[in-house]
């Protein structure tokens, strides 16, 4: 897969979503906010998908249609695309480590600004339920292999290839554990400080003293 040759468009000039594209956008948003209330009423374990369904005035099936299980709904957003779509639009010269800093931190600070509540839910949900952990843990070979298309495309590597598929790994599960370590201290930090350090520890490697 070749390099790219030139910048794309901005995402500010991309077309925005068809109106189905919307309508799904609308029907899932509704179903994760009736999760998100639901557990903070009763608790995780109690909150049943008929329940979400009711709430979000779709029918089980919908909500299945949407989210395979449960667990989907806390994990799933809309960030992923979104990740690799501003890899692709990143100027063509731009170093990497720039392009894959500036990237991952403003999907850090969207998802925490569009609803930084339900960003620290989700965050406490993947830390004290071990359902949504263990189902995040899947997850990560998806976004992983999106990350690898996206990363062949931008360096014309074989999105297939050990360094590429070792690399796109690591910095999902260096973001994972951005999230653990952000839930397991009650969310005291800065989440994109965490974010920062993250970045700066895949690509220079340790550092020489604690921070």
């Amino acid at each position: 897969m070749t390099p790219m040759t030139a910048a794309r468009t901005s995402s500010a000039d991309r077309p925005g979503p068809s109106l189905r594209e919307r309508k799904k956008i609308k029907t899932r948003e509704a179903i994760r906010t009736a999760m998100y209330a639901l557990v903070e009423e009763q608790g995780y374990d109690a909150t049943t998908i008929d329940q979400i369904a009711e709430r979000a005035e779709v029918s089980p099936s919908t909500v299945f249609r949407y989210f395979p299980t449960k667990e989907d709904i806390v994990l799933t957003d809309e960030y992923d695309p979104v990740i690799v779509e501003e890899l692709r639009a990143r100027p063509a010269d731009e170093p990497w480590p720039e392009t894959i800093r500036h990237v991952i931190l403003l999907a850090a600070r969207q998802a925490f600004q569009d609803d930084p509540e339900v960003a620290r839910m989700r965050s406490h949900l993947v830390v004290h339920v071990p359902a949504v952990r263990s189902r995040m843990m899947q997850s990560m070979s998806v976004t992983g292999r999106m990350l690898c298309s996206a990363i062949g495309e931008r360096t014309g590597r074989d999105p297939e290839s050990l360094e590429v598929r070792v690399y796109a790994m690591s910095l999902v599960g260096g973001l994972m554990e951005t999230s653990l370590y952000w839930g397991e201290r009650d969310h005291r930090d800065d989440f994109v400080d965490l974010v920062k350090r993250t970045l700066d520890v895949l690509e220079h490697g340790l550092p020489g003293q604690n921070p």
